[in-house]
């Protein structure tokens, strides 16, 4: 259902990203000089239970938030969540400037009809609108987006069974893009109006979004993630999937483990980044983006920043928002510091309570 009123203020949520590896929960206040976690929880999900973004079992995702929630203050009420993968649409429409809010929303029931390959009986639909059109200033950019309804009923009643209630179900890819505000300050001067691309490389999905001058202006999802790295150590060395992870993550590995497994790897990821690149050229009319910024949980892996200025000539960083305007106790930091950059799609959730708000 499309909604029409605005609220000023939105209320305080917690950024919750529903991942095929672990659940990340982030919970920020607004400072003077940025934004200041004031909660955070982590908590790995049964394999299986979600895959392709889709909540498979629910039960398991349950017990995993049960663990997010006892970690947050017990003031939380409010929860932001995203969507993605197979099950989302968004498209950038054009509609007349002079539309108000009701036209607008009555139009885009047309549009939507046309556009969807669903009954609108089985998604939610809503917009934004963005910008005046640059070719035609008598119409404007308006951003649709639409789900299938189980997907977000999925969530909305997964966060009902720990207590929490679903204000706000986002798109990951924009929820990735409106993070971006937090690692600027880690770009040369300037970036601001450039356009950054962030790579959230994930367990089993890379998300790959464009920012323009504060926009969200390109979003692709590619099934590629760090699930294939364990893979490989686990057939190369005939590890056990715990052993792999572990070994993964601890750097416990036979020496020639960069020759024989994180090289590979790291060329096929070099691969799928310059594919969206080249779409992303083919589709902006752009010869390439300004920056590249790495997170999600496989965006530390050894030398793969370094491949990429390398290999692509674009400025690569891995992203460290407490370089940025993002701030923490030093108890919260310490812990935080080593994994951060996986939770920037939680931290652009979480942003939602510092923005624009409809209700």
């Amino acid at each position: 259902m499309l909604s029409t009123l605005w609220k000023r203020q939105a209320p305080q949520m917690v950024g919750i990203d529903i991942g095929s590896h672990e659940v990340k929960a982030i919970l920020l206040s607004k400072t003077a000089d940025g934004y200041k976690i004031v909660s955070h929880a982590a908590a790995p999900v049964k394999k299986g239970a979600v895959s392709d973004h889709d909540i498979r079992d629910a039960d398991a995702v349950v017990d995993c938030l049960r663990q997010i929630k006892r970690a947050l203050p017990k003031s939380v009420k409010y929860a932001a969540v995203a969507v993605s993968g197979s099950a989302v649409m968004t498209k950038v429409i054009y509609m007349d400037a002079s539309l108000n809010e009701e036209e607008m929303e009555a139009q885009i029931e047309i549009e939507a009809d046309n556009l969807i390959p669903y009954s609108l009986d089985e998604v939610s639909i809503d917009f934004e609108t963005l910008n005046v059109n640059s070719t035609d200033p008598s119409k404007v950019d308006v951003l649709l987006s639409a789900c299938r309804t189980d997907n977000i009923d999925a969530r909305v009643d997964a966060l009902d069974e720990i207590d929490l209630e679903t204000k706000v179900v986002d798109v990951e890819g924009y929820a990735l893009g409106r993070s971006v505000e937090l690692v600027l300050a880690q770009l040369p001067e300037g970036a601001r109006n450039k356009a950054v691309a962030m790579v959230d490389i994930g367990a089993n999905m890379t998300t790959f979004c464009v920012v323009e001058s504060g926009e969200t202006t390109f979003i692709r999802e590619q099934a590629f993630g760090g699930e294939l790295f364990t893979q490989s150590i686990l057939s190369f060395y005939g590890m056990s999937y715990e052993q792999a992870e572990k070994a993964k993550i601890e750097g416990d590995l036979p020496r020639n483990y960069m020759f024989e497994v994180l090289s590979p790897f790291q060329t096929q990821l070099l691969q799928q980044i310059k594919r969206t690149l080249q779409i992303y050229s083919t589709s902006s009319g752009k010869d390439k983006v300004d920056y590249l910024v790495l997170c999600g949980g496989t965006s530390k892996l050894e030398g793969m920043a370094n491949l990429l200025t390398n290999e692509l000539g674009t400025h690569t960083i891995i992203a460290d928002p407490f370089q940025g305007c993002l701030h923490a106790d030093e108890s919260i930091k310490h812990i935080l510091q080593p994994s951060i950059s996986k939770y920037m799609v939680a931290c652009g959730l979480a942003l939602r309570s510092y923005g624009k708000w409809r209700t």
